[in-house]
């Protein structure tokens, strides 16, 4: 009982500490480990399961749209990189640079991709030439490294995995559509599959990707009020094509620039998991993203036939396809229910002697922990269903957060006391100006997260200055 105990309490109360609560979560359910490479981590079978089920998941649907998976180098040659001003500069401060090669020094620096925008776009100069060669839908699967200070399992990492699409198009109009296409893609993504609600929308051009004409984004709210941006789409029109001469010949035998865009996704979106759904006892997977779907667990094993059901039950769960497994391990039943539950497994079934007995086995849900009695022979079904009810109430559960903790403000003083003493979204209108965003993050300690595609007028001045309000933000405090 002791062991079973100390299981639990080795993870930091959220209410107490959310940082460090996150902390113990991601190491005590064996997500990730440290290195001796600062910044870096190593990323576990049972966090790196969670990030096979997002790509799967993610490029089937990035094919249902015409994408195709490419691959390019992870060095960017230093001349390549300068020659897009505004992209360069955005990225500077986090560029890793490798200098020599075996003991040799290069005649050229280069630096290990921090985004693949530049060597995209030096191999379409020479791959496009016609309109016949448009669009070019690619994506790549990759990993990318940006020296951040501070860093975080998941959230903010030197090294981290991700997608980013790159897409090259004949008109403007055609760019603009596959950048809210694959924003969409996203949004319904995290809601249907991650159980995450999402807002979307554009960034202010303070907070737009380097070299970009606008940046679109989905934002999410994590259980301590902060926001997470959760995935962006770039429209990037003709600069990058005029920057490196990516040109076609059109029908009418005219020289014209093509217009691209730039999209992706990383594994931040595992810690987005954790902070949305975990509780104190670890963490809570919807069931369409967890590698487990169920644990069979049965109780005094040692007694004859137990296992035998135990493992019949299995058995039949995988054969209806839902991803199962058992453990038969000598812990005792109390320690592996922690387990489970820590590991963030959405249904247990408990099954011993006096189940086996009267037919039935017993369903634990991982989120709300209600159990259900239910007939070995309507088992499969009731865990099917039992999943489904819990992927949607996730969402719900998530939705209903969100929505109460998304406030208001009609006036700054107002919008200061919600950013101090009301984590999570505020809604407030903005002129447009870049000297009121900045005076706001200052004062306030908030930054914007999007101008949301579902514009409301709160009032008709902005909340900083009273000038005339071009549109209504949402800001907060984010990860």
């Amino acid at each position: 009982m002791a062991k079973e105990k100390k299981l639990v309490e080795s993870i930091t109360s959220m209410e107490e500490d959310f940082a460090q609560w996150y902390t113990d979560v991601v190491k005590k359910a064996e997500l990730t480990d440290y290195t001796s490479v600062k910044g870096c981590m190593v990323i576990k079978p049972a966090g790196y399961a969670i990030w096979e089920n997002i790509q799967h998941e993610l490029d089937r649907r990035f094919k249902e749209t015409g994408v195709e998976n490419v691959y390019l180098p992870m060095l960017i040659p230093e001349s390549l990189l300068q020659k897009e001003k505004d992209h360069v500069e955005g990225f500077a401060p986090e560029v890793a640079w490798v200098t020599h090669g075996g003991l040799e020094p290069l005649q050229e620096r280069m630096c290990v991709r921090p985004t693949s925008e530049t060597l995209f776009c030096d191999f379409y100069a020479n791959d496009i030439h016609s309109y016949r060669d448009l669009p070019k839908v690619y994506n790549q699967w990759c990993s990318v490294m940006r020296w951040e200070k501070t860093t975080r399992p998941f959230l903010r990492s030197r090294e981290f995995l991700w997608q980013e699409g790159h897409t090259a198009h004949a008109t403007a109009e055609e760019a603009e559509a596959r950048t809210i296409q694959m924003l969409n893609v996203y949004a319904d993504f995290c809601e249907e599959v991650l159980a995450i609600p999402v807002v979307k929308g554009r960034k202010t051009d303070k907070e737009k990707f380097a070299g970009a004409e606008a940046t679109y984004t989905i934002e999410s709210l994590m259980h301590d009020g902060k926001a997470l941006q959760s995935g962006t789409s770039h429209n990037f029109g003709d600069g990058f094509a005029k920057a490196f001469g990516i040109q076609y010949t059109d029908k009418d035998n005219t020289l014209k620039y093509v217009h691209q865009t730039s999209w992706g996704m990383t594994t931040r979106m595992i810690g987005a998991i954790i902070m949305v759904h975990g509780d104190n006892s670890g963490l809570v997977l919807p069931p369409r993203i967890a590698p487990v779907q169920a644990m069979v667990i049965p109780i005094q094993q040692k007694k004859e036939g137990v296992l035998d059901k135990a493992a019949e039950v299995k058995e039949a769960l995988v054969k209806s396809g839902i991803r199962t497994r058992m453990d038969d391990s000598d812990k005792s039943p109390g320690w592996k229910f922690s387990e489970s539950e820590m590991r963030g497994i959405p249904v247990r079934i408990e099954l011993g002697p006096k189940d086996i007995e009267a037919g039935q086995a017993v369903i634990v849900r991982r989120d709300t922990r209600e159990k259900i009695t239910v007939s070995l022979e309507e088992l499969t079904g009731k865990v099917t269903e039992t999943l489904e009810i819990m992927q949607k109430d996730m969402l719900e559960r998530a939705r209903t957060h969100r929505e109460s903790h998304t406030y208001t403000a009609k006036t700054l003083d107002e919008f200061k006391d919600i950013a101090e003493n009301k984590p999570g979204f505020i809604k407030a209108m903005w002129c447009g100006d870049q000297a009121c965003e900045d005076a706001l993050k200052e004062e306030a300690g908030v930054t914007s997260r999007c101008i949301p595609f579902q514009q409301e007028e709160i009032t008709c001045e902005c909340i900083y200055c009273k000038k005339p309000a071009k549109a209504m933000v949402y800001w907060g405090k984010a990860y």
